[in-house]
């Protein structure tokens, strides 16, 4: 608020007051001129101008419907973590107490810091680059997320093509990891259940499927022994590449309706799965074993660690795709609405996913006479080993596999889909050149995300895959999120924040937003970032552990993304001229409040300007 007065104080000293909106609402300031083009609506300004502060940038196109937005969110946030990694930190963390933390973490941190991207990206309606008008210091953390999302993109997108890789496979009479006859076979491969938890487990025919069939990870001895591309796999992630890019190259006028397929299928797969779990001996017994409660694990820090990264990945928070998204819908949606409906139907999701995978981990743990702890693995193998062998041991069971990977795709697809609007969205914003040739800058990504994919559908494609998936975005997002909670709360202000806010859907947030954006939110990702450097642990897959030069490679990805802020910070305030004192006020002032003034008053401005930031 005190940032909020000083800036209103300074523009009336500085300059001649600006025109301000006049009494109407939202509804009525939003008035704009509506074009349909291929049936997305499209606004333009010229006619009124939009609320103080908020940029309606000529021409840009907005969602066809509200549920395109919604679906699209939706789809993004679920992906296959909440399907494979929620579950199984519910079974490992106390069952049902670990919904204790969970809950906490997702109502003082989750939600908030998703309401705000959602509103900083609608009401100054670009990317997460140029979002960062309202500090221009800190726009390499719009770039930072950027990078991060390609970076993602290279890794999250092979495991769609695993998952179309078992689709295909699916279409057979008799699905190809049942039994050990096959070529790719070891001799230590194993048709019944070893039921040993000495890891042995690993040596069943699924088990052999995945790694050997598929990896070919027989065929690699680490990181210094990739091996060429394999052909199947190759083909797998042209197709998904491929269907990415005509799902993405006009914008939201085609993944707005993508979406309507992606974001709903898993729902009813889903729904159809655990109707047939539960029906299956031993599934009660995997349902009680995610839901039994020991609240005396509360008591261990790890539960309370799991919990909070859970809440940071799980909603997607930091990718810079909740602020494209929300960049194309109109100035007064009610994002405060979306934001509570979108991260509920998230967490929801999470736990009913959890109801799916303990019937079916259930009924294989009394299939073969082992605890359920064998069997409850987290990662890709969850998906890829365990839940395709229980497949496999039903009537039908080829159609159950093909509706299952059908799942995985559709959870794949459109998540996969949000990392590359993010890349797209916030160059082409910054970027005009890049803005007027969307379509072949699109192309030109899909394909540089393909060709550096093509590392991780070697035979030992999954050491890099592993060693992505470690570093890429952990601690880089979770510091980028920190970052871009400094920046919105004590840089912009919370009271100026509240004020866009009352703007686009006519009243401000509560204290209790309020308080979590300004405190809250902050520390929790200042503990998270400092707890996943503390309990940091070097990456491994199996029985192979990643040589030291791999974990330097990880963290020097890791710091290549985190690195564009103070790059960034340091470019920023060597271009400008003045004093010390004059720089930094002039770093940190909002655009629209330098637009204000003219030259001539910049220096009287900004000296003010930080008088009133400190």
């Amino acid at each position: 608020m005190r940032k909020s007065r000083c800036s209103a104080a300074l523009t009336s000293s500085a300059v001649a007051p600006a025109t301000e909106p006049n009494a109407m609402g939202p509804k009525e300031v939003e008035l704009t001129l509506l074009k349909e083009q291929n049936g997305v609506q499209l606004t333009s300004s010229a006619l009124i101008p939009p609320p103080h502060g908020a940029v309606e940038t000529q021409e840009r196109e907005t969602w066809g419907k509200k549920v395109d937005f919604l679906l699209s969110v939706i789809g993004f946030a679920v992906d296959l973590a909440n399907v494979w990694r929620f579950p199984y930190l519910c079974y490992k963390n106390g069952g049902g107490a670990f919904l204790v933390p969970y809950l906490l973490f997702m109502v003082i941190a989750g939600m908030p810091l998703f309401y705000m991207e959602l509103a900083l990206g609608q009401f100054n309606r670009e990317g997460a680059a140029g979002v960062w008008k309202i500090c221009p210091i800190l726009k390499g953390v719009g770039f930072a997320v950027i990078l991060i999302s390609l970076y993602v993109g290279f890794f999250y997108n092979v495991i769609i093509a695993w998952a179309l890789h078992y689709l295909v496979s699916s279409f057979a009479l008799e699905l190809p990891w049942v039994h050990c006859n096959n070529s790719w076979n070891s001799p230590h491969c194993a048709d019944a259940h070893p039921g040993s938890a000495n890891g042995s487990f690993r040596a069943t025919p699924a088990a052999e499927y995945f790694e050997r069939g598929v990896l070919h990870l027989h065929e690699s001895h680490g990181l210094g022994d990739l091996g060429p591309p394999r052909w199947q796999l190759t083909s797998c992630l042209a197709l998904v590449i491929v269907l990415l890019y005509f799902s993405l190259w006009k914008g939201v006028k085609t993944s707005g309706k993508v979406v309507w397929v992606t974001a709903t299928m898993p729902y009813a797969v889903l729904t159809a799965l655990l109707l047939r779990g539960i029906t299956l001996p031993g599934a009660i017994d995997g349902i009680r074993a995610y839901l039994s409660v020991d609240f005396y694990r509360l008591c261990e820090a790890s539960v309370w660690i799991d919990a909070a990264t859970q809440i940071c990945f799980s909603l997607g928070v930091g990718f810079g795709v909740l602020i494209a998204f929300s960049s194309y819908n109109k100035v007064t949606n009610n994002c405060y609405r979306d934001a509570v409906i979108t991260t509920s139907v998230n967490s929801l999701t999470s736990f009913f996913s959890g109801f799916v995978i303990f019937s079916f981990l259930g009924y294989m743990a009394q299939k073969h006479s082992v605890p359920i702890g064998d069997v409850a693995k987290d990662g890709p193998g969850l998906i890829f080993i365990i839940y395709p062998e229980a497949l496999a041991t039903l009537p039908l069971s080829s159609a159950w596999a093909v509706v299952f990977f059908v799942m995985l795709l559709t959870l794949g697809i459109d998540s996969a889909m949000g990392g590359m609007e993010s890349v797209i969205t916030g160059l082409t914003d910054e970027f005009q050149l890049l803005h007027r040739h969307r379509e072949l800058f699109t192309l030109l990504i899909v394909l540089a995300t393909f060709l550096l994919s093509l590392l991780c559908v070697t035979s030992g494609g999954i050491y890099v895959f592993t060693l992505l998936d470690h570093f890429a975005a952990g601690t880089s997002i979770l510091f980028g999120v920190l970052i871009e909670a400094i920046g919105v709360a004590w840089f912009y202000g919370v009271g100026q924040f509240s004020d866009d806010i009352k703007q686009m859907i006519g009243q401000r947030p509560g204290l209790y937003w309020r308080l979590c954006w300004k405190f809250v939110s902050p520390c929790f990702l200042l503990f998270v970032v400092v707890v996943s450097i503390v309990t940091f642990r070097p990456p491994h897959y199996g029985t192979y552990v990643f040589p030291d030069w791999a974990t330097a490679l990880g963290w020097t990805i890791a710091a290549s993304s985190m690195s564009m802020v103070p790059i960034y910070a340091a470019y920023k305030f060597c271009s400008l001229p003045g004093s010390f004192r004059e720089k930094l006020a002039y770093a940190i002032t909002p655009e629209k409040d330098r637009e204000l003034v003219d030259g001539g008053q910049i220096r009287q401005f900004t000296k003010s300007h930080l008088v009133c930031f400190l």
